[in-house]
């Protein structure tokens, strides 16, 4: 059977295929620690799972509108008014089974074939793949990490043609962590604003940020900005609440509803009582939320020393998300392996700790870790680590 080219093109996901192959030594008995997975290893909070429950008992189990519950549109419009200041109607919004659906129905709703979007790396990796399916072309600027992997206004200004669609900016960052500062983004924002690029905003990480730092959203800065821009969101990371696929867009009501009718047409709409779960979550607060949040930055604080001290490491601090993306280059390099993703493979077989290759995220020097783990587990995990360099770099 031939295959459609833009099926063929996608290559799978590296960190779902690092946690497969780490579920596989598990369940054959080995003592495994991943690293590798993107998300919280708490329990989604009480309240919303109480929140949802109620909802089935209430006989809330039926179609709800493609787009989304009106009451949870409501309490979507209503973080954005109290975190960001900004105002997005009931049609200015479309809920969807996830970020990552949110994503994908917007690119397949803006993109002509051939249609570019920039995307800075280190990317998160199901950026380029979207694209290509919807029939885009990905257009790729180096973070490097002197620059603290942001991108540059003449980096983007180098790469941008006639075909120049939209830009893509994710602070805080997968898999680095870190995030641009209201200044950054304003340059970039007159970049796309001067070239009419739409920018995508993906702010799924906003509520994980560490230190004395604070979320800024891109639409939030002028009202010309949120014109231009369409956020993507979800309670995925901030509730801990992956499995139960709730993401949301908000943006030009035009493309919102071409993204409805395809979600129509596709997914229907999400889970009725994952939406009646998310209403919980944006509308009631038990603390659950905040706990998780300074989990994170005690893990962080306490673990980055000691990731920075192995041999051959070099890792920017990341500001929010709950990653480290460490450059191993000068320990793979002193290594008989002759990349970082077999450095990786060998460290799974032989130390049983799985991270995730940098090449997936377009930085083949880097590896992602997830400190989103006990605090006991990764410092087990950075033991082997440490074991496994000074095995080989002597």
């Amino acid at each position: 059977m031939e295959f459609s080219s833009r099926v063929t093109s996608i290559t799978p996901s590296s960190t779902l295929a690092i946690t497969a192959k780490a579920k596989q030594l598990k369940a054959e008995g080995h003592d495994v620690i991943g690293l590798g997975a993107g998300e919280p290893d708490f329990n989604t909070p009480q309240y919303i799972i109480e929140a949802s429950y109620q909802s089935m008992l209430d006989g809330h189990t039926k179609y709800t509108p493609a787009a989304g519950l009106p009451a949870l549109k409501g309490a979507i419009a209503q973080k954005f008014k109290a975190d960001q200041g900004i105002e997005y109607a009931a049609d200015e919004i479309i809920v969807t089974s996830g970020a990552k659906h949110s994503l994908s129905l917007l690119f397949q709703t803006i993109l002509q074939e051939g249609e570019e979007v920039i995307i800075p790396s280190p990317y998160w990796v199901s950026y380029p793949e979207q694209v290509k399916v919807a029939g885009g072309v990905p257009v790729f600027i180096e973070g490097k990490e002197e620059q603290n992997f942001k991108v540059t206004k003449e980096q983007i200004e180098q790469v941008i043609t006639d075909k120049t669609k939209a830009f893509i900016i994710n602070s805080p960052s997968n898999p680095t962590g870190v995030m641009y500062s209201k200044e950054e983004l304003k340059i970039i924002g007159d970049v796309c604003l001067e070239h009419d690029i739409l920018i995508v905003s993906d702010e799924i990480y906003e509520k994980l940020i560490y230190g004395r730092e604070s979320h800024v959203s891109i639409a939030e800065i002028s009202d010309a900005l949120k014109e231009q821009t369409v956020i993507v969101n979800g309670v995925s990371k901030s509730h801990s609440m992956t499995g139960w696929r709730i993401g949301y867009t908000a943006g030009n009501k035009e493309i919102i509803n071409k993204m409805s009718n395809v979600a129509s047409h596709t997914t229907s709409n999400p889970a009725v009582m994952s939406q009646y779960g998310a209403i919980a979550a944006y509308q009631e607060d038990d603390g659950s939320v905040g706990n998780m949040r300074d989990a994170f930055e005690e893990r962080l604080n306490k673990v980055y020393d000691q990731l920075n001290g192995i041999p051959g490491f070099s890792c920017v601090k990341p500001q929010g998300a709950f990653y480290l993306f460490p450059n191993v280059k000068e320990a793979v390099e002193k290594s008989p392996f002759n990349s970082t993703d077999e450095w990786v493979t060998a460290l799974l077989e032989e130390e049983k700790v799985a991270v995730v290759p940098g090449s997936g995220f377009g930085s083949p020097d880097n590896i992602r870790l997830s400190y989103a783990t006990s605090l006991d587990q990764f410092e087990e995990a950075l033991g082997r680590i440490r074991r496994f360099v000074d095995k080989y770099n002597g």
